[in-house]
């Protein structure tokens, strides 16, 4: 009986294997022969799933993309708006070791980006991922909205950018910072955000 394989499962592996590379030795050790000795596989056998690096890493990117969009829909809108809003917030920024990974590993093809292919290459790549992020916070703050838990004299589309940004800021800290910026640190400062907008 021939073996079945799972070839999504080894693309995962292959990408897994670059994350560990790129975090350990930064991008420019991730070329075939170094991601496929990480593996454990020949570099043929790399290549057979990724003809070039360029697909690869695209590859490895949709994966971080994928893993926060599964987490984020398997959270339960249960407890209070407030409750319920920190639980999707706390998803998006790297507060665990596996989220950690993630970012960092964003973070490196994040700058690899920019310095093959400049501000256009840079707003290509992110566009994507930043609109995800933006239309996640949006959400959240209509939530809040039509919960009574947003004061009225705010606006929805300016307080989406600033819960935007302070995603963004945060999850830099966190990965810059992380003994001075801890998960309970991060967690008192979304508290604090959040309850400076109720009425």
């Amino acid at each position: 009986m021939p073996k079945i394989v799972d070839h999504d499962a080894r693309r995962e592996e292959i990408a897994r294997a670059l994350w560990r590379v790129v975090r350990r030795d930064g991008m420019r050790a991730a070329s075939v022969r170094t991601i496929a000795a990480e593996a454990g596989w020949s570099a043929g056998a790399v290549r057979y799933y990724f003809p070039d690096q360029a697909g690869l890493i695209s590859f490895a990117m949709d994966l971080v993309a994928r893993r926060v969009e599964t987490r984020i829909s398997a959270i339960r809108n249960e407890g209070s708006i407030t409750d319920i809003v920190l639980r999707y917030l706390e998803e998006v920024i790297p507060l665990d070791e596996e989220r950690r990974a993630e970012f960092d590993v964003w973070l490196s093809f994040v700058a690899q980006a920019q310095a093959e292919s400049g501000a256009d290459g840079l707003r290509e790549l992110l566009g994507p991922v930043q609109k995800g992020l933006r239309d996640l916070c949006h959400s959240l703050v209509t939530g809040l909205s039509e919960s009574g838990a947003l004061r009225e004299d705010l606006s929805i589309d300016l307080e989406t950018e600033r819960l935007h940004a302070l995603i963004d800021g945060l999850a830099m800290h966190v990965s810059i910072q992380p003994d001075r910026t801890t998960a309970t640190r991060v967690r008192e400062i979304l508290g604090a955000h959040l309850k400076s907008l109720q009425p």
